[in-house]
């Protein structure tokens, strides 16, 4: 059972998955930074200097105590946080599509090969078996 545990685990199929799991991770933690950090503050800018992972409805102030420590937190719709999460999946989308595009664009397209000859039919071998037996 171990040795059928270790084939199926040094398949190429399980590795490249692995592989690109990996990647993902790291191409997401990229992706959010770029947003994060560049995207949005260029969008806020245009946007009157609005930063939108701030942007909330407040549906229940926070309950602070005498002394100014929070008894209940605030409860909000943070709406701006939701609208840089779409921003980010529109990056990624953006980012998988070129990627897929450069990648197809670089496997090399094969040429089919013409189909091998197929030899006679059936029918071609039956008539000249009759032909053969005639003479």
């Amino acid at each position: 059972m171990l040795k059928e545990f270790k084939d199926f685990i040094m398949t190429g199929n399980v590795i490249d998955f692995a592989v690109a799991v990996i990647m993902a991770g790291a191409v997401g933690l990229v992706v959010n930074g770029f947003v994060a950090d560049i995207v949005m503050p260029v969008v806020g800018h245009f946007a009157g200097g609005l930063d939108f992972s701030e942007m909330k409805v407040v549906l229940d102030e926070a309950v602070v105590a005498a002394d100014g420590s929070v008894t209940t937190p605030e409860n909000a719709i943070r709406w701006g946080s939701w609208v840089n999460t779409i921003v980010n999946l529109i990056i990624v989308g953006f980012v998988m599509f070129l990627i897929v595009k450069a990648y197809n664009k670089s496997k090399k397209k094969k040429e089919e090969e013409p189909a091998a000859d197929p030899g006679p039919s059936e029918v071609d071998l039956l008539k000249e078996i009759r032909d053969a037996l005639k003479k």
